[in-house]
């Protein structure tokens, strides 16, 4: 994997585990982020996107392809947001709005 599209995904995770660092509402919104296995897992899942697609390398493609899938289950998301109706599809969505592109 290319060291720009590894630090994309590490700043993917990292969105979740140190919300404020990247968007206010993200802060308001998640509790608990990804855990060390979520990065591995986002990691080895772009990898068989790519490897289905048949490439040998890895895009930021990749990645948002299987973001979801891979993050919806780990965010544990705050008392306010839920009440607000935020859902995990629609924090993902923030955190790839918020993170640029490597």
């Amino acid at each position: 994997m290319a060291d720009a599209v590894e630090e994309y995904l590490v700043q993917l995770i990292m969105a979740t585990r140190t919300p404020a660092k990247h968007d206010a509402e993200l802060a308001e919104w998640i509790s608990y982020g990804a855990s060390p296995r979520g990065s591995i897992a986002l990691d080895r899942c772009a990898r068989a996107h790519a490897w289905l697609a048949g490439r040998d390398f890895v895009s930021p493609e990749d990645i948002q392809a299987v973001l979801f899938d891979v993050l919806r289950h780990r965010l544990i998301l705050t008392f306010e947001a839920e009440a607000a109706g935020i859902d995990q599809d629609r924090v993902v969505q923030r955190i790839l709005d918020v993170v640029a592109v490597a």
